[in-house]
């Protein structure tokens, strides 16, 4: 056997060590095995929110145990074929194999990131927030971009997206948008790409083709569900109902079914033009008002750990966390882990992983060696 593939073997073993010590193998699989019992059990659907609380722990432990299950047999069957290969001299599957080894090995290093994932809203779906900066129709491309982005990695990532709320630009693109992202940890991944954004270019609205900057930011909250309690107070609120704009025609929206929150005590502002209904996209603003007035008291509470501040003064608007360059060179740089790629087309293609892994490692202070000591 190659050196790569012991090499490969070796990083996957330690992952997957890594990964077992975090679940607390052998309880996370009596544990599992009791709550496939209990979602078995016709009673507990006469009991919606326990069966819902059933389902999210049960859904969230079993993708932890059959992924690491999953792991452990694609490493043994592309070992087994290198092996076969190996004695029948054919290079061509030994590659194959090889390569099926490297991608078990991305996956292992993806799901140590995603263990250390161990914030209360971090299994929770997302809103991301995209709003253009300063520039017109430029930042408001770019705008359009960076959600395309977002769409795109969700979807290979299999979650599901919904539009909550778009407003679109004039000539092009979107002045702002917000969109849910549904799936497991959906927002333990994006709360990293919370911040400013920016692209360097040829713009294509330029008729001298000129190279310009354009700033767009990025805001993620999650979403919360019942066992977290958010009181508002309705003399805290100002609501505007507004028409939801449309392609037009005989589509064209004629009745004021937007709705628009304005939380006067923080000056949080949500709007939902989800849906045709005005009175379901009043409870669809305030479903994401109580999402954004928790993710503010999160942000007070990691506010408090001095080993967080530094990397929090960067998410805001006038804080760039990732810079887009595709002219004079091509180049993707994350400027608070320093992660780059070179192929941008790639990134604004939705491959946004390693950047997240990157952020995430560095926002909760954690690296390799730190899980390594801790599994010892």
């Amino acid at each position: 056997m190659s050196a790569e593939s012991d090499r490969l073997k070796a990083e996957i073993a330690e992952s997957v060590a890594l990964l077992r010590n975090h679940l607390d193998w052998d309880a996370a699989v009596v544990r599992l095995q009791e709550l496939n019992a209990r979602a078995e059990d016709p009673d507990l659907w006469n009991k919606a929110e326990e069966a819902q609380a059933v389902m999210r722990e049960r859904n969230r432990l079993a993708a932890q145990v059959e992924g690491v299950q999953k792991l452990e047999k694609d490493v043994a069957d592309a070992l087994e074929l290198i092996e076969l290969a190996e004695a029948e001299g054919d290079a061509d599957t030994i590659a194959a194999a090889v390569a099926d080894l490297k991608a078990a090995a991305a996956e292992a290093k993806r799901r140590e990131i995603e263990s250390l994932l161990s914030g209360e809203a971090d299994p929770n779906d997302a809103y991301l927030e995209v709003n253009a900066g300063a520039g017109g129709t430029e930042a408001q491309d770019w705008a359009e971009m960076l959600l395309r982005m977002y769409v795109r990695w969700a979807e290979a990532r299999g979650y599901k997206v919904s539009v909550t709320e778009r407003s679109d630009g004039e000539q092009a693109g979107v002045k702002s948008a917000t969109i849910q992202v549904s799936g497991t940890n959906a927002y333990g991944w994006l709360k990293t790409e919370s911040g400013v954004h920016r692209l360097v270019r040829i713009s294509p609205f330029d008729a001298a083709a000129r190279r310009q900057t354009s700033f767009a930011s990025v805001y993620v909250y999650p979403v919360i569900d019942d066992r977290i309690q958010i009181e508002i107070n309705p003399a805290d609120l100002k609501t505007d109902t507004f028409r939801a704009s449309g392609a037009g025609g005989q589509h064209v929206n004629k009745t004021e079914s937007g709705v628009r929150f304005t939380h006067i005590p923080t000056g949080i502002v949500v709007a939902s033009t989800q849906d045709r209904s005005q009175h379901r996209n009043r409870a669809i603003a305030m479903e994401m008002l109580r999402a954004r007035l928790y993710e503010l008291e999160l942000s007070k509470r990691e506010a408090i750990n001095a080993a967080t501040e530094a990397g929090k003064t960067d998410i805001g608007w006038g804080h760039q966390i990732r810079s887009y360059v595709l002219q004079p060179y091509q180049m993707v740089k994350d400027l608070r882990t320093g992660v780059e790629k070179g192929n941008p087309a790639a990134v604004l293609d939705g491959e946004l992983d390693e950047f997240m892994a990157a952020a995430l490692a560095l926002r909760v202070g954690a690296t390799r060696s730190d899980a390594s000591a801790q599994a010892q």
